[in-house]
């Protein structure tokens, strides 16, 4: 097929352009080549700004496009207004931030999404991301009706994450020691390596699929103790886990989810269904997962390439988790 990519260089989709030339499509890649613009020199590459021209897409078709990068409404109907005339089949991108209630467990793809006071509003933050996605991918639908796949991934993990959110635990668990492990060892967690993300949207969008898909692992599927076991076992480390309660964690103002990783309060009821999303569409559907020591594995390779002085976006310093630590022991 020819399949144009809205991005392709950065996490998920360098990772969709992977899979698609490893499947032997022709593909083109749309972006502003600020992010790795060297990275697939043998992909033709237009450049542009989606917020600015689209020019470059002008008098152009292909079979196929992946939007990975739409968060504004305003300008993701740009691109769809112009791209339903040039291409058959528009996937979109979106994210389980849109779920406007995660209090109840297995929640599927009927649930209400997020709204907006001010459905002009662009800026996007912590509070408007997953509505703005709401909308974007509303407009995706209304602009190429019975031709859309809308993808809503949860937490996206493995090779070249920008965020952090989980390569924090491979990195920190290969370095051994007594590491701080937060809340409850039998506490699920769900999350979707970029991989099987990136194959499986390439099958959908083979296939020409169409609807709103949530893409996650499955619920139950793996505690955060079997999680940190299987990073301690494939990195090989001496890494022994010190399970610290959330109150105790609330108590010294440590941060949910980007401070540390994978923890949301699960006192909090507001967060009853974070880590119990209904997958069995997309599974349905053919999403597969790879087991999670090769996603941990892959990761760990990866950080291995990174400057010793990388900036981490997410986690704590070692510093701080022995204060953490030390204060637990006292308490």
């Amino acid at each position: 097929m020819r399949i144009l990519i809205l991005g392709g260089t950065v996490f998920l989709g360098r990772a969709l352009v992977q899979a698609a030339l490893e499947r032997g499509h022709t593909l083109t890649l749309f972006n502003r080549g600020q992010s790795n613009p060297n990275l697939f020199p043998q992909v033709e590459t237009l450049r542009g700004d989606r917020a600015a021209s689209l020019a470059a897409l002008e008098g152009r078709r292909w079979e196929a496009v992946i939007d990975t990068c739409g968060y504004v409404p305003r300008i993701v109907r740009q691109s769809a207004g112009l791209l339903a005339r040039a291409v058959e089949h528009y996937t979109f991108i979106s994210t389980l931030s849109v779920l406007a209630d995660l209090s109840k467990i297995g929640i599927d793809e009927n649930a209400p999404v997020g709204k907006l006071a001010d459905e002009t509003a662009e800026q996007v933050t912590g509070e408007t991301y997953g509505p703005l996605k709401a909308l974007c991918e509303q407009v995706v639908e209304q602009t190429m009706p019975g031709r859309a796949l809308i993808i809503r991934p949860g937490l996206i993990v493995g090779p070249h994450d920008p965020t952090d959110r989980f390569t924090y635990w491979p990195h920190r668990a290969a370095q051994g020691g007594e590491v701080l492990a937060p809340g409850r060892p039998a506490r699920s967690t769900q999350l979707i390596d970029v991989r099987d993300l990136a194959e499986w949207t390439l099958r959908m969008v083979e296939a020409r699929q169409t609807g709103v898909y949530n893409a996650d692992s499955p619920a139950q599927s793996a505690t955060m103790e079997s999680l940190l076991e299987t990073c301690q076992a494939v990195s090989g480390s001496d890494a022994t886990f010190t399970w610290v309660s959330e109150e105790f964690l609330a108590a010294q103002q440590v941060g949910e989810w980007m401070q540390m990783p994978l923890w949301v309060r699960e006192a909090d009821p507001a967060n009853a269904g974070f880590f119990a999303i209904d997958c069995r569409k997309a599974i349905a559907a053919g999403l597969t997962f790879r087991p999670l020591a090769d996603t941990v594995r892959a990761t760990l390779d990866w950080d291995a390439t990174r400057r010793s002085d990388h900036e981490w976006r997410a986690g704590i310093t070692r510093e701080r988790e022995a204060e953490l630590l030390q204060a637990w022991m006292e308490h």
